[in-house]
């Protein structure tokens, strides 16, 4: 069940989704053991209520007429044997988890969601495919089956047990999606349309031609080789005419295998010759061509050598290395199209008065529109919280695992799962300007670009195969003209399929990109297509202060109180005068209140008045209060503030903000509010000083300010007062001195240092995620990743020069062997495609690393 459909009917009462009776807990069935069970469901049935008849010589109880309905109906269609000691069904759907489900299945009659997930046949019927949540057995599938099928205008029910998958076909003026999922419903089936994306079916097809043409090679390779063997043991003692007979028989078993098997093959060497480039195809389709032409001239004369064994075999072969290589390449992808289908197909629009509500199609949310979202549900589109709070789980689109809280005037995501509570959110971003919709912009162009690395291993594949076709053409008329005519063509044939080019024009790409697809799922999001190259050379860092260490954002960092009222009072007192403030330092004060527990409610605030550049001033129970600068706050006071001033005067962090509060009898308190750093940050600076790379804080912040981050950062090179000028003159000179620059900041001022940096990365909430002009963008705030992201590009590395190394050790070998005669056709073939195996699945370990982590 997928997260945004299953979100569809989250919110319905636990009796709508009835689970096996078998695994319900034990207090549960005691609790009910005095009441009698319903024999189809299970649910405890009461006395006045209880229906009953006689079915396989028993007694048996039923909780409502469906239940006696689809138990009888079961019986009689041979059944009956399922119930066992334990009912198996779920139970007719009713009362109020119909009635809030009936909404949701009139919104698939909607265009929007009708085009998206019915396919139109012809003569006015359709298909459409639904995903039952708890089909389990045979008789599920037989009673959907035989349910759906008596409805009006359907055609055909097919319920597939081992895919959960039910296809419907009926006649659309006859039938609604609306009324098949009701139907569904009224025998216990809570179910959903089931679209597969766009990628998925291409991916689907693609997996499914390779498997077909792979299991035509193997069968075509079998029956081959069993003609083929009795002619290498007792070719001298059988009859000419069968073994001419055996000969054509092993023609015509390979036609399919080359004309079917081999096809993409033969139309990617043809397409290579078009582009005149030297793709790997050439000289397997050459190896290919030449073997069964020669096996074919010579089965139509009747004399000399067949090959056919040794061409089945090595198209079989390639497939299945070419297969594997698919599932790896498929599953490398990025989690772009993953991303794109978090988003559910419906949601619930509240109306003008907030109460009246409609469930529609996402595609008609506009901005403006008020949208509630149950726990259990996706966020449909980005917006504010304006009323409720919960834990959102945003790890599909920042890599955090933990849910984190979001209340009133908070941003919500689209794509984000809601574990907790309902919320109400107002509708800011829908479609293409969600940061969703951002993040999947940018990995496509990040997949539009082909890495450096990747270009110049496409041509030196190129030049290599080149190279090998020279050698195949030098290699035959030796043989020809020489050694041994009769080979001639096997040892061509042999030179051409033996060399593999597949480690520079598949395996390194393939590391690249399953590379790229573990940062993704980490929360990192390569934006150039050189980025996973140059991180791995990065021998310094360059970090910005605001945003980068630290969070950014004021945040309660000291607390000293100067008279007679206790620390917690003074905080709920200055929380309570900034009650609704959109000043971030007003907001640092109210969550610093909520941090330590403090209860800043229950206080009347009144008269509360604003002095522009000074502070904030009310009356709460009957006293005037001040809060803002010394002076203004000292003004309150029948004496003067002067010395308790000067006492409070020394902050702790250089930079930081003092925020006062006083009364008439004096000063109450003082606050020091100052950037907090980021939980993460020691754990990258002590992960990047293991990995060798030199660590610079450079800031436009005072001197004094960056000189004390540096110091409780622990490190040694540091700079403050530099304009964004200066950042990039800080870089170049790093460069000059050959250094290979990794430059993180927030994205804006950063702007000149992320350019001109070797590799930048730009923090995901310093500035939209379209329009970072990086070369990587974190879209969280965990910077540690930025260690593992350097961790995994290195390792990345290693694993593409192994790929080379043993490409070029493999083809050092294996061509020699082959020109002299030592390896086969078919010899080649399986040397090939063991190689492509072993390049590919140690790129595939990168893969492995983004779940498990560097």
């Amino acid at each position: 069940m997928s997260a945004p459909q299953a979100s569809l009917l989250a919110d319905a009462p636990a009796s709508a989704f009835q689970q096996d009776p078998a695994s319900r807990s034990a207090p549960v069935m005691a609790h009910h053991a005095a009441q009698p069970a319903c024999f189809h469901c299970g649910q405890p049935v009461t006395a006045g209520q209880a229906l009953s008849e006689d079915i396989d010589g028993h007694r048996r109880v039923f909780c409502c007429g469906g239940c006696q309905t689809l138990a009888r109906t079961l019986h009689s269609a041979g059944f009956a044997h399922l119930y066992g000691d334990e009912a198996r069904f779920a139970r007719p759907i009713d009362g109020a988890a119909r009635r809030e489900s009936e909404p949701v299945w009139a919104a698939y009659d909607t265009p929007e969601l009708r085009s998206q997930f019915v396919r139109p046949l012809d003569g006015g019927r359709a298909e459409i495919t639904l995903a039952p949540e708890n089909i389990r057995c045979a008789a599920c599938a037989w009673l959907i089956e035989q349910h759906l099928g008596h409805l009006p205008g359907v055609e055909s029910t097919i319920a597939n047990v081992a895919t959960r998958r039910v296809v419907v076909r009926w006649r659309e003026a006859e039938q609604t999606v609306s009324g098949l999922l009701a139907a569904l419903a009224d025998i216990g089936y809570v179910a959903w349309p089931f679209e597969v994306s766009r990628s998925d079916q291409a991916d689907r097809r693609a997996r499914r031609s390779l498997l077909m043409r792979m299991a035509v090679a193997m069968l075509g390779m079998m029956q081959v080789m069993m003609y083929a063997w009795p002619i290498y043991t007792h070719e001298t003692t059988i009859d000419p005419g069968m073994l001419q007979l055996m000969r054509w028989t092993s023609l015509a078993l390979t036609l399919p295998v080359v004309f079917y098997s081999a096809s993409p093959i033969f139309s990617g060497a043809w397409r290579s010759l078009r582009q005149r480039h030297m793709g790997m195809d050439v000289p397997v389709a050459l190896g290919v061509a030449a073997g069964f032409a020669a096996s074919a001239v010579a089965t139509a004369r009747g004399v000399g050598e067949v090959y056919f064994d040794s061409v089945t075999m090595f198209v079989a072969f390639l497939l299945a290395a070419r297969y594997l290589e698919l599932r790896v390449r498929q599953a490398s992808r990025s989690g772009a199209e993953m991303l794109a289908r978090q988003l559910p197909a419906t949601c619930e629009r509240l109306g003008a008065d907030g109460a009246a509500s409609e469930r529609i199609p996402v595609a008609r949310l506009r901005q403006g529109d008020r949208i509630r979202v149950r726990a259990g549900e996706i966020i449909p589109a980005d917006g504010t919280i304006v009323t409720g709070a919960s834990e959102l789980d945003e790890s599909m689109l920042t890599g955090e695992s933990r849910p984190v809280h979001r209340g009133v005037g908070d941003m919500a995501l689209a794509g984000c799962y809601n574990t907790a509570s309902p919320l109400e959110i107002s509708v800011d971003r829908v479609g293409a300007g969600t940061r969703l919709a951002e993040i999947v912009a940018v990995l496509d162009r990040a997949l539009a670009e082909k890495p450096r690395l990747a270009a110049l291993a496409d041509r030196v594949a190129g030049w290599f195969v080149a190279t090998l076709l020279a050698l195949a053409a030098l290699t035959g008329a030796v043989w020809a003209l020489w050694i041994d005519p009769s080979r001639a063509l096997l040892v061509t044939v042999a030179v051409l399929v033996v060399s593999c080019p597949c480690a520079l024009s598949l395996a390194t790409p393939a590391a690249l990109a399953a590379a790229g697809a573990a940062l993704s799922r980490r929360g990192l999001l390569l934006t150039r297509s050189h980025a996973l190259e140059t991180l791995a050379r990065v021998t310094d860092v360059v970090l910005d202060k605001t945003g980068t260490l630290t969070e950014g954002c004021f945040a309660l960092t000291g607390q000293r109180t100067l008279g007679g009222m206790p620390a917690g009072e003074c905080l709920a007192l200055a929380a309570a005068m900034e009650a609704g403030s959109e000043h971030p330092i007003g907001r640092a004060l109210v969550g610093a209140a909520g941090q330590a527990g403090v209860d800043a409610g229950g206080r009347q605030v009144a008269a509360v008045s604003n002095v522009p550049g000074q502070g904030v001033q009310a009356e709460i129970g009957g006293k005037r209060f001040r809060m803002g600068r010394a002076a203004f706050v000292a003004e309150i006071g029948k004496a003067s503030a002067e010395v308790p001033v000067r006492e409070a005067d020394a902050t702790q962090i250089p930079g930081a903000t003092q925020v006062w509060l006083g009364a008439e009898e004096g000063v109450l308190a003082v606050f020091e509010l100052s950037d907090k750093a980021r939980e993460s940050t020691p754990q990258l600076l002590e992960a990047l000083r293991r990995q060798g790379a030199r660590c610079h804080l450079v800031s436009g912040d005072s001197v004094e300010t960056v000189q004390w981050w540096a110091s409780h950062f622990a490190m040694a090179n540091a700079r403050g007062a530099v304009s964004p000028e200066g950042k990039r003159e800080y870089v170049a000179q790093l460069q000059r001195e050959g250094a290979v620059v990794l430059a993180v900041g927030d994205g804006i001022n950063d702007a000149p240092v992320l350019a001109q940096a070797q590799v930048s990365i730009a923090i995901g909430s310093g500035a939209p995620l379209a329009q970072a002009g990086a070369d990587a963008v974190l879209t969280h705030g965990n910077v540690a990743e930025i260690a593992q992201a350097i961790s995994l590009a290195r390792r990345t590395r290693r694993v593409v020069r192994q790929n080379l190394g043993w490409a070029f050790f493999y083809n050092v070998v294996a061509i020699p062997l082959a020109a002299t005669g030592f390896v086969t056709a078919w010899m080649a073939g399986i040397g090939m495609s063991v190689s492509s195996l072993l390049v590919v699945a140690n790129a595939w370990r990168l893969l492995r690393a983004g779940r498990n982590g560097v």
